[in-house]
């Protein structure tokens, strides 16, 4: 067993040196990444940055990576976290994920980077980067995702790095045996994304990135998540920029987390959810499959208890306060932010709530800028009832490029307004500045993508 072992890791260095791309050590062994179509752009597809959070280690802070033998060629993204999906013939399921859902595993916490083939291998490059957190309502999503891809950023000079998270039930349950074991329980998602955010700072300069240059951007609950990182004592030292995208501003207190509720409640809760499907021991929730775990929830709905959703939480460790009152005191990271919506988005994710937050924001003399995306997509023009407007996450086919991966007629128009973008996206990341003016409390200004 130990000769085919050896044999096959031998086979597989041999395969990656063969290629010719550099190979570089980060945290648990060596990697090297291929060649995207572009030919001078290289990406790692499917790095771990934790170890597998199963067994014993569900419901755990995520651990130090388990180090491999060998060269890892980073040719194939890792699984994505276990989640329901968007069923074919609904409107996101149509629009984006026509694909099919890819394999689904609790080993789920892996991670993309993409980066300039120039530079990978030298550390003084010190190119800008960005970490993409995807949206999704913590139950759904992952970073790679087909609106997703970082080519034409690595091509305007950013190092951009996806991540895959734990979601729903798994990835943000709390329970009084877990707050028990632990002090505290939920937030295991957004620990997730800090510890990612962890690895890229130990890890990008590898790549040619700056680990004291990071943008941390999302959209939807991704962006509701950096609103989460930029408060928690843990992450909000560890980046210089921030991008929310259709996450709201300031008095959501029905989608942040609230300081009005406690963790015992949030406990009871959880413990309500599992013992409706018979799990009624912290032993008996680890044993199980993550199908019966993530499945719980909607067995509680079925019984009659009512909906439920686990997200991020006050939890006293990994987020200490809620997110105006952060704003307010000035506990949030001192770093520069663009925020915006879509004119067709959700609620109170538009519009007032952004606003008031520039102005705030502006007002304690830190850089704020604010964007709408106006452009209604093309394609429903013949189906007055399908007309979808500029809805909510039609943004990120052009703040990533990926026009030409959706079934939409897409225009000339359409692909300049999404080079614009991505200049703009870009040049945040590079400087702290997309290109407009900052939003002052005095003379607000909001830049209108549209065509």
């Amino acid at each position: 067993m130990k000769r085919i072992l050896l044999f096959l890791a031998l086979a597989a260095m041999a395969a990656a040196c063969s290629t010719g791309n550099p190979v570089l050590n980060v945290s648990g062994g060596k990697i090297q990444g291929v060649l995207t179509d572009s030919s001078d752009v290289l990406v790692f597809k499917g790095i771990p940055y934790a170890a597998p959070p199963v067994g014993g280690l569900r419901w755990q802070a995520p651990q130090p990576v388990p180090s491999w033998e060998g060269i890892r060629v980073c040719d194939s993204f890792g699984p994505i976290a276990p989640q329901p999906g968007n069923a074919p013939g609904t409107f996101y399921g149509d629009e984006f994920y026509w694909q099919g859902t890819p394999e689904q595993s609790e080993d789920c916490l892996y991670l993309n980077v993409w980066a300039p083939a120039r530079t990978v291998g030298k550390p003084g490059a010190k190119l800008p980067v960005a970490m993409w957190i995807h949206g999704g309502a913590y139950l759904n999503g992952y970073g790679y995702e087909v609106t997703m891809d970082g080519d034409a950023w690595a091509r305007r000079g950013v190092i951009l790095v996806t991540i895959n998270y734990r979601l729903g039930t798994l990835g943000f349950l709390s329970h009084p045996e877990l707050t028990a074991e632990q002090g505290q329980s939920g937030n295991y998602g957004t620990m997730d994304q800090i510890a990612a955010l962890r690895w890229i700072r130990d890890n990008i300069a590898g790549f040619g990135g700056d680990p004291d240059n990071i943008t941390v951007l999302g959209q939807s609950a991704g962006a509701m998540s950096v609103k989460n990182l930029l408060i928690s004592p843990l992450s909000r030292d560890m980046m210089a920029k921030a991008i929310i995208q259709s996450g709201g501003g300031v008095g959501l207190r029905n989608l942040s987390p609230d300081n009005a509720v406690t963790q015992a409640r949030y406990d009871s809760l959880g413990k309500d959810v599992m013992d409706v499907s018979g799990l009624k021991t912290l032993d008996a929730m680890r044993a199980t499959s993550a199908g019966t775990v993530f499945d719980a929830t909607n067995e509680y709905l079925a019984a009659g208890k009512g909906w439920v959703m686990f997200s991020p939480h006050l939890d006293w460790m990994v987020l200490t306060e809620d997110f105006d009152h952060a704003l307010l005191e000035g506990t949030m990271a001192p770093v520069p932010v663009m925020i915006g919506y879509n004119k067709d988005d959700m609620g109170r994710l538009a519009g007032e709530s952004v606003d008031r937050f520039c102005a705030i924001r502006d007002s304690m003399g830190f850089p704020v800028y604010e964007y709408e995306f106006l452009r209604n997509l093309p394609g429903d023009d013949d189906d007055p009832d399908k007309d979808s407007g500029a809805f909510h996450s039609a943004e990120l086919w052009y703040m990533f490029g990926t026009l030409k991966n959706s079934w939409r007629p897409f225009t000339s128009e359409d692909y300049a307004l999404s080079a614009e973008m991505l200049d703009a996206w870009t040049a945040f990341c590079k400087t702290g500045n997309p290109g407009w003016d900052a939003y002052k409390y005095d003379k607000p200004f909001k830049k209108e993508f549209d065509r």
